[in-house]
């Protein structure tokens, strides 16, 4: 599911609203003992394979496909996209939605529901774990924002509690990004120079999911 980038923030009872992570994108696929972790253009990440371990140790389940986001935490809870990026401390899996469980397909249920059935999944010790569940919020999306913004976070993410996930590219996914966030400052600048020459990646708008 794509992020459609919105500006201002909204409260609405029926979307949950939850911390933007700021890390990697990537899908956990557990199966058994296994995990592997797959970015967003489809490229397995070989980086960590520790914390595929722990994903399919941790996770309570036989089998699972989970999107989350890759993240370095700093000593206050808070995402370290560079510690990350230069691999300078071992990252976690922060888990926000469940697509299949056991071999059935959850993708067209609700929001709501999914997330239900991946907090059963999540390991009950979580500060011993790097499998970590994504928790939300609802309704209160204005008053979420900008604590967010207090706390010098990436931003935050709105989902609508009904949507299922599509597999189309329509979304019902949105980002509002903290424009004072001080970890967005020169990264531009720095995937263009590592950036290699005559990579041009191509960006394709979603299309918002109509309730």
């Amino acid at each position: 599911m794509p992020l459609v980038a919105v500006r201002e923030p909204f409260s609405d009872p029926e979307w949950f609203y939850e911390v933007k992570w700021d890390g990697f994108r990537a899908l956990a696929f557990i199966d058994g003992h296994h995990c592997k972790l797959v970015s967003r253009r489809g490229h397995a990440y070989r980086a960590w394979p520790y914390l595929n371990e722990e994903i399919a140790h941790w996770a309570r389940c036989d089998a699972a496909v989970l999107d989350g986001e890759i993240v370095c935490l700093a000593p206050d809870g808070r995402s370290q996209f560079y510690d990350l990026l230069f691999r300078r401390e071992r990252p976690y899996f922060f888990a926000f939605d469940l697509l299949s469980l056991n071999g059935k397909d959850l993708r067209g249920v609700p929001l709501r529901t999914r997330k239900q059935r991946l907090a059963r999944i999540m390991p009950r010790a979580r500060i011993q774990s790097r499998l970590r569940l994504v928790e939300h919020i609802e309704g209160a999306g204005v008053q979420f924002f900008k604590a967010a913004c207090k706390h010098d976070l990436e931003g935050i993410v709105a989902k609508w509690a009904a949507g299922t996930y599509r597999p189309d590219g329509r979304t019902s996914w949105l980002k509002i990004k903290n424009p004072g966030y001080s970890q967005a400052e020169g990264r531009h600048e720095l995937f263009e120079k590592r950036r290699p020459r005559g990579d041009h990646a191509r960006w394709t708008k979603p299309i918002l999911e109509l309730r």
